[in-house]
C-alpha cells in the first residue's frame, strides 16, 4: 500500500507540473513587445515648475455688494473701462521646452491659434536629452498678449518652461534651400511645363499641318526665309504696325549649342558668386538648374532670395528660425574701461588735452 500512495503522490505532482508549464506555455504570447520606458513621464514638468513656483496669499473675503443703480453702472463703464492697447505690434522669439511625447505640438499650436496668433516660423526637434524637445516659435504680437499666451503656454502640464528672447541677445538662423534656373527667365515658364527634370517645354505645342500642301508651303517658307536674313529687320520707312506684323510672321532663330552652353556657364557662375557673397554653397547641379543651400539670418535670406529672384527661382523651402541666447564674456577691467562709468559717459578730465 505504501509502494501505491507513493506511486500515485508521484503521478499527481507530475500532472501539476504539466499543467504549470502548459499554462505558461499558453500564456507566453500575450506578453506582446513593449516599447521602453521613457526616463521622465509628463508630470516631471507639473513638480519642476510646483517647486519654483510660489502660491501668492489668497484673496481677503469682502461681504456682498450692495445692488448698483443704473446711473451709477453707466458711469462705471463710460468711465471706469480701461482704454485699448496700444502697444505697436512686433516680432517676438518664444522659446519651449518640452516634453518629448505625442500630441504636444497640437497643444502649442492650439493655444496660440485660440488667441489669433498667426504663426510665422515653426521649429521642433529632439535635444541631446532623450525625452525634452524644444520649440522656437516665431510670432507677431503686442508684449502683453504674448505674455499673456507665455505664461498659459508655460501652464500646459508636459511643457517645462517657455522664454521670449524677443529682448535678448541672440544667434539666429535659418536654413534655405533653393533651385533656381540656369537658362534665364526667358524660359521659366516652360520649364515649369517640363515636371520635375524642369525641361523646357512648351505649354500648347504647336500644331503639325495637315495635309501635304501645307507641308510643303511651310517648308518653302523657311527654306525662303532662311536665304534672305536681312529681310527679317524692318525698313526704316515702315510704320510700327508694319514692323510688329512683320516680326510675327517670322519665328525666333533657336539659339545654337554652343550659345546655350555659353549662356547656362554664365548664369552658374553668377549665382555661385551671389551664394559665396552671402556664405552659402551650390549643393545640385543639373542640366537646366542648381539648388544653393544657405543659413543665414532671415532679414540675409530674403535679401539672397531677392537677388537671384530674376534668374527665376523654380522651387524654395525654409527652415524657420532657430535661436539661441548669446553667452556673456568674463571681461576683466582694464586701463580703457575705467574712463566710462556706468552710463557710458566719457569723462572728459581723462581725455588728453587738445
Amino acid at each position: 500500500m505504501s509502494l501505491f500512495a507513493l506511486r500515485s503522490r508521484c503521478v499527481t505532482v507530475a500532472r501539476q507540473s504539466c499543467r504549470i508549464s502548459t499554462s505558461s506555455i499558453i500564456r507566453a504570447p500575450d506578453e506582446l513587445p513593449k516599447p521602453p520606458r521613457p526616463i521622465d513621464d509628463s508630470t516631471s514638468a507639473l513638480d519642476y515648475k510646483r517647486s519654483l513656483r510660489t502660491r501668492p496669499p489668497p484673496l481677503p473675503v469682502s461681504d456682498v455688494p450692495r445692488a448698483r443703480t443704473a446711473e451709477e453702472a453707466v458711469t462705471n463703464i463710460l468711465y471706469n473701462t480701461p482704454p485699448p492697447n496700444l502697444q505697436p505690434f512686433k516680432k517676438h522669439i518664444l522659446n519651449c521646452l518640452v516634453q518629448n511625447e505625442p500630441g504636444v505640438l497640437s497643444r502649442v499650436s492650439g493655444i496660440l491659434a485660440g488667441r489669433g496668433f498667426n504663426i510665422d516660423s515653426l521649429v521642433v526637434c529632439r535635444t541631446e536629452i532623450r525625452d525634452l524637445s524644444r520649440m522656437s516659435i516665431v510670432i507677431s504680437g503686442q508684449d502683453s498678449v504674448v505674455e499673456q499666451a507665455r505664461r498659459q503656454l508655460e501652464d500646459l502640464v508636459p511643457v517645462w518652461a517657455v522664454l521670449d528672447y524677443t529682448d535678448t541677445n541672440v544667434i539666429s538662423r535659418e536654413l534655405l534651400l533653393v533651385k533656381v534656373s540656369i537658362l534665364g527667365p526667358e524660359y521659366l515658364e516652360d520649364q515649369f511645363v517640363g515636371g520635375p527634370s524642369h525641361e523646357p517645354r512648351r505649354g500648347t505645342p504647336a500644331q503639325e499641318p495637315a495635309s501635304k500642301l501645307e507641308k510643303e508651303t511651310l517648308l518653302a517658307q523657311n527654306f525662303e526665309r532662311s536665304g534672305h536674313l536681312d529681310q527679317a529687320q524692318p525698313a526704316h520707312g515702315s510704320s510700327p504696325a508694319q514692323s510688329h506684323a512683320h516680326a510675327h510672321t517670322h519665328t525666333q532663330v533657336p539659339l545654337t549649342a554652343s550659345e546655350a552652353l555659353r549662356l547656362k556657364h554664365q548664369h552658374l557662375q553668377s549665382i555661385s558668386a551671389l551664394a559665396l557673397q552671402f556664405g552659402g554653397k551650390v549643393v545640385d547641379v543639373s542640366d537646366n538648374s542648381v539648388i544653393v543651400e544657405l543659413a543665414a539670418k532671415t532679414s540675409r535670406v530674403n535679401a539672397f532670395l531677392s537677388l537671384v529672384k530674376p534668374f527665376g527661382i523654380l522651387e524654395s523651402a525654409r527652415t524657420g528660425l532657430m535661436a539661441m541666447p548669446r553667452t556673456p564674456l568674463a571681461r576683466s577691467l582694464d586701463e580703457n574701461d575705467d574712463i566710462m562709468d556706468e552710463n557710458g559717459v566719457i569723462d572728459a578730465s581723462l581725455l588728453p588735452p587738445g
